[in-house]
């Protein structure tokens, strides 16, 4: 069964302090979430083939983190992703299912990568301790199934919460 880990960037500079939004780096902290993020994930022993990443610096600087922990995978960053909604998300890891990935990293950002997880959430049962919107560094893992284009979780296998753990 397919796999889907979505997660939101770690912790970004505010946006006074970078040339516009697409050049906001990581924080200190954002840059210690998202180590905190990868080991949660490699303590688990979940792994993903493919990631998928929006082009703006703060989420590959956050795949950056990831991947010198889970290792370095084939990695697809089209602009599509940058702020893209739930449903350009789900077409996005639809595109790569199609194309024989079994285990998909997703690095966006919110709103759409929030409601995303709580869609996929509601639809596993799995959704009444996640918290309101999507906190940075925060991923879920679900089992997926791939219906035409649309996506549908039956079960949620992680979930991390930087601001829990």
């Amino acid at each position: 069964m397919p796999l889907l880990i979505a997660m939101r960037h770690a912790k970004a500079v505010d946006r006074m302090m970078a040339e516009d939004d697409f050049d906001r780096g990581l924080t200190e902290r954002g840059v210690a979430d998202a180590d905190r993020a990868a080991e949660a994930l490699n303590r688990a022993g979940v792994k993903a083939t493919h990631a998928l990443v929006s082009p703006a610096r703060r989420t590959r600087e956050t795949w950056k983190r990831l991947s010198a922990i889970l290792g370095e995978l084939p990695v697809t960053d089209p602009m599509a992703l940058y702020h893209a909604s739930p449903e350009m998300l789900e077409r996005a890891v639809a595109e790569q299912l199609d194309q024989g990935a079994e285990a998909i990293m997703l690095v966006g950002h919110n709103p759409g990568i929030g409601a995303l997880v709580h869609t996929l959430a509601g639809q596993a049962e799995a959704a009444s301790d996640l918290p309101y919107g999507w906190p940075t560094s925060a991923f879920a893992a679900f089992d997926i199934l791939l219906d035409g284009k649309r996506l549908t979780a039956n079960r949620r296998r992680l979930y991390f919460n930087p601001k829990e753990s």
